[in-house]
């Protein structure tokens, strides 16, 4: 018996290219170009999530490395500090602190500098 696939493939080729909708050109209109744009878009995409985290992290680094100068301490003797002074802030809040309220990140880096043993 003859299958046809009609209206399967159809719904199939809507979906694509509903997905597909703001790509440029022929790959919004076309399924194959589509399919293979949505393809390499979806692998780029989970990629970069995961690169996201790095990024912001690093990010977060440098900022607390750049408060860290000024008041005379490298970020891991800073990071050494704060462990073992049971200090449980992470790198995002340190970030904003430097950022945005240096008294605050001043007066955290006076409170460890005590703990570090040269």
């Amino acid at each position: 018996m003859r299958v046809k696939t009609g209206v399967v493939r159809r719904r199939r080729h809507k979906k694509i290219l509903k997905l597909a909708r703001g790509f440029y050109s022929g790959r919004r209109k076309h399924f194959r170009k589509a399919k293979e744009q949505l393809e390499r878009s979806m692998y780029y995409a989970f990629r970069d999530r995961k690169q996201k985290k790095r990024n912001f992290r690093q990010l977060w680094i440098t900022r607390i490395n750049a408060a860290c100068k000024i008041n005379g301490i490298s970020y891991s003797r800073f990071m050494y500090a704060l462990k073992c002074a049971n200090i449980d802030l992470d790198r995002k809040i340190l970030a904003d602190m430097a950022m945005n309220d240096i008294n605050a990140f001043n007066a955290i880096v006076a409170s460890v500098k005590d703990k570090i043993k040269v």
